[in-house]
């Protein structure tokens, strides 16, 4: 189930109204769909323009900023969902579990409860750090009950947390790697809720469970490369680092081309990438950037390209084609994240020959390596970083331990048929004790 942003209703050929759903509390009324994507998936829309049909992207408008009514755009989706669930909406369907995603669908486990359903449901955290705080008075606009705003509820430091509610009134929690799930229970990552994560986990209620990447990710085939290429041919991957450097108008250059292709935000530690370009540059290497995130590093970025535009490419962004390419022409991909649930560039990456040089956290420690698929440093610091970027340089002037390391990372794979079968498994561990009820 989708809310109904322009950009989903616009892909659907043909949407038909299953049924409404009647205001609550400043929620307005609306209407839900069902329609299927273009390769067959069945999917709801949530139709209410007023919410949903909006300049920007879908959590703010198009100067970066949150919408102001956003607890009553996700209130609204979360209830909607758990009336769908139950099968008040949709008269031929109900569902016999509910899968939520982060906190903007994190109060579906709670309008269930409140809702008095037994349907049990699981919520995946994806990034902690994105708890949706909004204050008290949103109880009323949402239409949640009064007794609800207490600790073991929605309240969080005296404010309303859309993620903690699903938390507490989730059947069993996941997110998106074995390591995050474990740091989450901790102070330095738990944000405030490493003591709710912690008896979850006890409980045997918090599972990590890696992402996977669509098959589409193989140099081989994509449509979208400057020529595709598979292991060994390193001539077809120069061809692709030859075109990036043309495209971002980078000098000729022999030395490796380092690639970052991520949202430029703090969390991705985007500061240490600019303070280690002189260095990288000095060396030899080129980099690489396309991403948007946060203004003061985007500006940043902008102003080393200006600097250094024989050695810096930078594109403000994100283009689909344009990351493939990176991956495929750049020698190593730059993911110093602070803290990283699963990631995806380093999969991606590995799958293109591009080697990740990561920060041994979260997803990037289990699926980087060290010294094979990559390379990996221990802390989030300037010193530490530089240390796996040192010993990439090493490794791409030794061309035979590079080759070894090229086709080690492209021969990874990071289906998702591994990370279904899992959740799969949970489905059926959860559903198990309502069948028997």
């Amino acid at each position: 189930m989708l809310p109904g942003y322009h950009d989903v209703v616009e892909q659907l050929t043909h949407i038909d109204i299953v049924g409404q759903c009647a205001a609550l509390a400043e929620m307005p009324a609306c209407s839900i769909g069902r329609a299927a994507t273009r390769d067959g998936l069945p999917v709801y829309v949530l139709l209410c323009p007023q919410l949903y049909d909006r300049p920007g992207n879908p959590y703010g408008d198009e100067s970066g900023q949150d919408w102001p009514d956003n607890d009553i755009r996700f209130g609204r989706f979360a209830s909607a969902a758990a009336e769908l669930a139950m099968g008040m909406v949709d008269k031929t369907w109900a569902a016999d579990l509910v899968h939520a995603n982060d906190w903007q669908a994190a109060l579906v486990p709670a309008y269930l409860a409140w809702n008095g359903a037994r349907t049990p449901s699981i919520l995946t955290i994806h990034n902690l750090a994105y708890q949706g705080l909004f204050p008290r008075d949103s109880l009323r606009r949402i239409g949640a009950p009064e007794d609800s705003f207490h600790i073991e509820g929605l309240e969080f430091y005296d404010q309303l947390s859309f993620l903690k509610g699903g938390l507490n009134f989730a059947s069993h929690l996941t997110t998106v790697s074995s390591t995050y799930a474990k740091e989450i229970t901790t102070p330095e990552l738990g944000c405030g809720l490493e003591g709710l994560l912690t008896k979850r986990s006890n409980e045997e209620r918090l599972t990590g469970i890696l992402n996977g990447i669509d098959e589409t990710w193989d140099p081989r085939f994509c449509t979208h490369l400057a020529q595709q290429f598979g292991a060994g041919d390193w001539q077809g991957k120069q061809a692709n680092a030859n075109y990036v450097r043309t495209q971002f108008g980078l000098a000729v250059s022999r030395g490796p081309l380092f690639g970052l292709v991520a949202r430029l935000v703090h969390q991705k530690g985007i500061d240490l990438v600019l303070a280690a370009a002189d260095e990288i540059i000095g060396s030899g290497g080129q980099i690489v950037v396309t991403g948007s995130g946060e203004p003061a590093l985007e500006q940043a970025l902008v102003e080393a390209h200006r600097r250094r535009p024989d050695a810096i490419g930078v594109t403000i962004g994100f283009n689909d084609p344009q990351a493939r390419r990176i991956f495929a022409g750049s020698d190593f991909t730059l993911m110093p994240s602070r803290f990283e649930p699963c990631g995806l560039s380093q999969m991606y990456a590995q799958r293109f020959g591009s080697l990740p040089i990561g920060h041994q956290t979260g997803g990037l420690a289990e699926t980087i390596q060290d010294g094979e698929t990559g390379f990996l440093f221990e802390k989030p610091s300037m010193d530490s970083f530089i240390g796996s970027v040192r010993r990439a340089f090493s490794a791409y002037k030794a061309k035979d331990r590079l080759d070894m390391m090229r086709r080690s990372a492209m021969a990874k794979s990071y289906s998702w048929t591994l990370s279904a079968a899992r959740y799969s498994t949970l489905y059926r561990k959860i559903i198990t004790p309502r069948l028997a009820a």
